[in-house]
C-alpha cells in the first residue's frame, strides 16, 4: 500500500545563525543573532505531531555528526586551527532541511516498478556540499530493501543538484502513475541559481522515468532574483493541485498547458502577484507549506505563523478557503527558529510515497517515540548558541553528546561515525 510519507529532519544541536547562505534572505538578514537549537527542535516535534493528528504518516531523519571533521581534514586543516567561516561551515545544521536531501520518484513512475531516491549533492553551498555522505548512509539505512527502493549516489560536480525542493510531483492518487517536474534555474540577478537542467535530467534517466510524463520547467529569474532560492518558495503541488505564484515559472503558460496535457484533472491554484507580491511570498513563507490529503480527504495546506501575520498573505488564504477551491483547510505551525534561518515547513521535510511497512521502522515516528526524542532534546540539546560560542570546545563536546543521546534512544548507533 503506497502512502505519502513526510521524513522531517529533527533540528539539530548545532543548529546556529551563521548566515551561510547567499540568495536566502532569511538566513542573512539574521545573521550573527543568537539561535535557539532546543527550542527549534521542539517546534520540529511539535510539527510532527500535528501531522500525526491529522492521520499521515511520519518520518524522521538525524542529524550528520556536527562539526564535519573529515571534511576539514579534506581540506588539510582540523578544527581549532580552521578560520570562522570553516568552522561555521563544518558546524552547520543545514541537514534538518529535509527537502534537500533528495529527490524522490515513487514505483508507479518509474522503469523497474521501485521507489528512486537521489542524493542531492548541494554543490553551489560550501556548508552543504558535504552533507550528502551522510545523508546518503542514512537513506541507505532507512531504505534498504532493495525489492522496494533504489537509493543512489548524488549527479557529479559541477552539476548543482538541491533534490526535492525544485521537484514536484501531480498524480491522481499517491499510487497511481505520476507527471514529474524539475524545476531548474538559469539566473537569479546577483543570487545563484542552485538547481541545474544537466543535474535534473540525469536524475529523471536515473529513475527510469517516462519521457513523455517528465517535465522540465525553468524557474523564473525575477522568483530567484527576489529571494526564492528553492522552487519550493513559490510553488508546492500534492496529488492533482498545484498552488502556485503568478511568477513562479519563466514561462508559465506553456509549463501549464503541458501539465493540463499530460494530467487533464490538474488544478492549478494560481496566486496573483496583485493580490500577494514576491516579497509578501518569500517573507511568509505561503509555498514553502506542507500541501497534505489526509485520511478525511480534506486537502491541507500548513502554513508557519509568518502567514498568518501578513495581512495580505492571510487574506488570499481566507478567500480561498470560503470559495470552491481544492485546498479545504488551513493548519499553522510555529517554525520561527527554522524560518529565521530561511527554511519553512516545507523545507524541513522529504515526502517519500511508498510502502510504510518497506521502510526500516525505526525512522517512522509515533506519538511515544516522539516524546522519547522531545525528552533527549530538552536534556541534551544546547538552548542558546552565539555567534562567538562555535569554536567553544564545551559546545563542541555537547553537540556530539546530544546526536549520540539521540542515535542512542532510537538504536541508531550505526550511524555514529
Amino acid at each position: 500500500m503506497i502512502r505519502e510519507i513526510n521524513f522531517d529532519g529533527i533540528v539539530g544541536p548545532s543548529h546556529n545563525y551563521a548566515g551561510l547562505s547567499p540568495g536566502n534572505l532569511a538566513a542573512t538578514a539574521n545573521a550573527g543573532h543568537v539561535a535557539h537549537p532546543r527550542a527549534a527542535a521542539l517546534q520540529g516535534i511539535a510539527k510532527m505531531r500535528a501531522n500525526l493528528a491529522l492521520g499521515l504518516v511520519q518520518g524522521v531523519f538525524v542529524p550528520p555528526p556536527r562539526p564535519d571533521r573529515d571534511w576539514l581534514a579534506r581540506l588539510a586543516i582540523d578544527y581549532d586551527a580552521a578560520p570562522t567561516h570553516l568552522k561555521a561551515q563544518a558546524l552547520s545544521a543545514s541537514a534538518m532541511w529535509a527537502a534537500n536531501a533528495a529527490t524522490v520518484s515513487p514505483a508507479p513512475d518509474t522503469a523497474d516498478g521501485r521507489c528512486h531516491l537521489t542524493v542531492a549533492n548541494l554543490v553551489t553551498m560550501p556548508h552543504r556540499s558535504h552533507e550528502w555522505e551522510a545523508t546518503l548512509a542514512q537513506l541507505r539505512l532507512a531504505f534498504a530493501d532493495e525489492r522496494h527502493f533504489a537509493v543512489r549516489a548524488p549527479v557529479p560536480a559541477p552539476f548543482g543538484d538541491e533534490g526535492a525542493a525544485n521537484h514536484m510531483r501531480l498524480c491522481a492518487t499517491h499510487d497511481a502513475p505520476g507527471v514529474e517536474v524539475f524545476v531548474y534555474g538559469v539566473s537569479g540577478g546577483p543570487y545563484p541559481a542552485r538547481q541545474h537542467v544537466e543535474a535534473s535530467r540525469a536524475v529523471a534517466r536515473a529513475h527510469g522515468l517516462d519521457p513523455a510524463r517528465t517535465l522540465f520547467a525553468q524557474q523564473s529569474v525575477a522568483a530567484i532574483a527576489a529571494g526564492a532560492f528553492h522552487n519550493d518558495v513559490v510553488a508546492v503541488a500534492n496529488e492533482r493541485v498545484l498552488l502556485t505564484h503568478e511568477q513562479a515559472f519563466e514561462d508559465r503558460d506553456g509549463f501549464y498547458a503541458d501539465l493540463r496535457r499530460l494530467l487533464p484533472e490538474v488544478e492549478i491554484v494560481e496566486v496573483p502577484a496583485a493580490a500577494t507580491s514576491l516579497a509578501d511570498a518569500i517573507g511568509s513563507y505561503l509555498f514553502n507549506a506542507q500541501l497534505v490529503t489526509p485520511p478525511d480527504g480534506e486537502a491541507t495546506l500548513i502554513v508557519p505563523g509568518e502567514a498568518r501575520a501578513n495581512p495580505r498573505v492571510w487574506a488570499w488564504i481566507e478567500a480561498h478557503l470560503a470559495g470552491n477551491g481544492p485546498i479545504r483547510r488551513v493548519r499553522v505551525v510555529d517554525v520561527r527558529e527554522s524560518m529565521a534561518n530561511g527554511g519553512g515547513p516545507a523545507c524541513l521535510r522529504l515526502r517519500v510515497a511508498c510502502d510504510p511497512a518497506a521502510v526500516d521502522p525505526r525512522f517512522l515516528v509515533d506519538d511515544a517515540k516522539l516524546d522519547r526524542i522531545a525528552a533527549v532534546i530538552e536534556t541534551h540539546w544546547p538552548e542558546e548558541i552565539a555567534p562567538d560560542a562555535i569554536g567553544d570546545p564545551g559546545l563542541l563536546e555537547r553537540i556530539a553528546a546530544a546526536r549520540a543521546a539521540l542515535l542512542s534512544a532510537l538504536v541508531m548507533e550505526e550511524l555514529q561515525a
